[in-house]
């Protein structure tokens, strides 16, 4: 389907707090809960973008930051741009209390679009 050398144009990025310390079951799961809210935000909004990137592949990758803070900071400048944003909060059943922001998910977007918002992240 796709080469070694294949170029996405689109991709969905995914921020997490690593000062929650979630495990990789818990970390996985609100990853998850993000990709489907925004695909889910994406199309039904029509987004342009949608299914270019759902028709290439679907690329995702998630980043790390310090705090809620830093969280938050990147959720408004994505926001003010006009990307695709989810905030997905906890629902306290499990490691943290309810309500806690666990992951903010960015996207479907060209990938330069996003890359002006999260490009200095690392990856987690």
């Amino acid at each position: 389907m796709f080469g070694l050398f294949t170029k996405f144009k689109y991709k969905q990025a995914f921020v997490v707090r690593e000062d929650l310390k979630l495990s990789k079951g818990k970390l996985s799961a609100q990853v998850a809960h993000a990709a489907v809210s925004c695909a889910i935000k994406a199309e039904k909004n029509k987004n342009k973008y949608f299914s270019d990137w759902f028709s290439e592949g679907q690329k995702k990758v998630v980043l790390k930051v310090d705090d809620l803070d830093s969280l938050l900071k990147i959720f408004k400048e994505a926001k003010s741009v006009g990307l695709v944003t989810e905030l997905i909060k906890d629902a306290g059943l499990t490691e943290i209390p309810p309500g806690t922001i666990t992951v903010l998910g960015i996207g479907p977007a060209p990938e330069d679009e996003i890359d002006k918002i999260v490009g200095h992240l690392k990856l987690l």
